[in-house]
C-alpha cells in the first residue's frame, strides 16, 4: 500500500478563499467508507509511530479577507494559501498521520487585548494596534474600561487598575510581547470563529477514515490575559499573588508522547510562534534532543501583516516570524515543507 493518497474528487482548492464553504458532513460519511476500501486504511490507534499533526487556529477570522484578522502576510494571499496546502497535505498523508488537533481561539467582548475593555483620556476605546504599556497606565493616557469591573471583579476598580498594571509590567519583564489591542476576533458563535471550511472537511476526512476523534483544543476565554499559545497563557499570576491562569499540562504530555509533533496554521508570528516557544520550553526542561521530533511545515503558516491603505504595511511581523523559526531550527526542530514525501523528511520514523 502506497502511503501517499491522491487527493479525493470533492476537494476544490478555490473553496479555500469562500467564506460560505463548509464541509458536508453526511456526505463525507460516505467518502470516507469508500476511501477505507479502496486504500485499505486501518484505524490510526494501531499506529506503530504516533504521527501528530497540530493545526493551530485555522478559522475564518484569520484565514480568509472578510475575516477581522485575516492573515495576508506580505503575498496578500498568505492564509488562504496555507489552507490549501493544509487540506492537500492532509489528503495525501492520511495513512501515515495518527491524530489531528485543531486549536481554536477563543473570545468574548471584553478582554484585555481588545479596545473594549480600556478607555483612553476622552473616555473612547483606543483604536485597534494600539500598543498598551504600563506607562501609559500610570500616566492615565489609557485605563481599564470601569464597566468591566462591574462584571469581572464585583466593582473593585482598584483592584483592576492594578491588576491590569502588574500584567503589562509583567509582559515588560518578560519581553517576548507588549500588549497589543487587537480587532475583535474569534469571538465565540460568531461565524468567525468556525474553522476554515476546506480545512475542517479535511480533518473530518482524516477522522472518519481512520476512526480517530477530531481533537479540539479551546483556548483564550480569560479576559485578564492573552493566549497565544495553547500550551499556556502569556501570564500566570495576579497582582496579589493569586494563580490567574495555569498550564495546559494535559496537551503538554500528549504532545511530549507522539513520535513526531508536525505544526501548521495561524499565525507564524504569533500563535503559532508562541505555541512552539513553550513547547520548546517543555522539550529543554524534560530532554532536549526531543526537539528533533518537532517538525514546522513553513510553507503552511504566514505571519501578522497590517497594511497600511497605501500598498505598504502599518505592521509587519515577517521578519520576528522568521528569526523564530531559525532559532526553533537551531534547537534541533525540523522546517519541512508539505509537498515534500514524508520519507524524504530527516530523522521521521519510516512507516511499518
Amino acid at each position: 500500500m502506497s502511503t501517499i493518497l491522491p487527493i479525493p474528487d470533492f476537494f476544490d482548492p478555490d473553496a479555500a478563499a469562500r467564506w460560505d464553504y463548509r464541509a458536508d458532513h453526511h456526505a463525507l460519511a460516505g467518502h470516507a467508507r469508500e476511501w477505507i476500501d479502496r486504500h485499505q486504511l486501518r484505524p490510526a490507534a494501531g499506529d506503530a509511530h504516533e504521527l501528530h499533526l497540530l493545526l493551530i487556529d485555522v478559522q475564518k477570522d484569520f484565514c480568509l479577507p472578510e475575516g477581522s484578522l485575516y492573515v495576508g502576510g506580505r503575498s496578500g494571499t498568505g492564509a488562504i494559501d496555507d489552507s490549501r496546502r493544509i487540506a492537500r497535505f492532509i489528503y495525501q498523508n492520511m495513512a501515515r498521520l495518527t491524530r489531528i488537533t485543531a486549536t481554536l481561539d477563543s473570545h468574548f467582548s471584553h478582554q484585555i487585548f481588545f479596545p473594549s475593555f480600556w478607555l483612553d483620556r476622552d473616555d473612547q476605546p483606543p483604536p485597534a494596534h494600539t500598543i498598551v504599556t504600563t506607562a501609559a497606565i500610570t500616566s492615565g493616557q489609557l485605563r481599564p474600561n470601569p464597566a468591566v469591573a462591574g462584571w469581572l471583579c464585583r466593582g473593585n476598580y482598584g483592584w483592576l487598575r492594578q491588576q491590569v498594571e502588574h500584567y503589562c509590567r509583567e509582559l515588560e519583564r518578560v519581553g517576548k510581547y507588549e500588549l497589543y489591542l487587537w480587532p475583535p476576533h474569534c469571538l465565540l458563535g460568531s461565524d468567525g470563529h468556525a474553522l476554515v471550511g476546506v480545512v475542517d472537511e479535511a480533518r473530518s476526512m482524516f477522522s472518519l477514515a481512520r476512526g480517530m476523534q477530531s481533537w479540539i483544543e479551546v483556548k483564550g476565554g480569560n479576559p485578564l490575559t492573552e493566549n497565544y499559545s495553547v500550551l499556556r497563557p502569556e501570564v500566570l499570576s495576579r497582582h496579589d499573588g493569586a494563580p490567574l491562569a495555569q498550564r495546559n499540562t494535559a496537551f503538554i504530555e500528549t504532545l511530549l508522547r507522539a513520535d513526531a509533533v508536525i505544526i501548521a496554521g495561524q499565525a507564524a508570528s504569533h500563535c503559532v510562534k508562541s505555541t512552539i516557544d513553550d513547547l520548546l520550553d517543555e522539550i529543554v526542561a524534560t530532554d532536549p534532543s526531543l526537539a528533533r521530533k518537532v517538525y514546522i511545515l513553513a510553507d503552511c503558516m504566514s505571519a501578522v501583516t497590517v497594511p497600511d491603505g497605501r500598498g505598504g504595511f502599518a505592521a509587519d511581523f515577517s521578519d520576528q516570524a522568521e528569526q523564530a523559526q531559525q532559532r526553533f531550527a537551531d534547537a534541533g526542530m525540523h522546517l519541512v515543507r508539505s509537498t515534500d514525501p514524508l520519507d524524504a523528511w530527516p530523522e521521521l520514523p519510516r512507516a511499518s
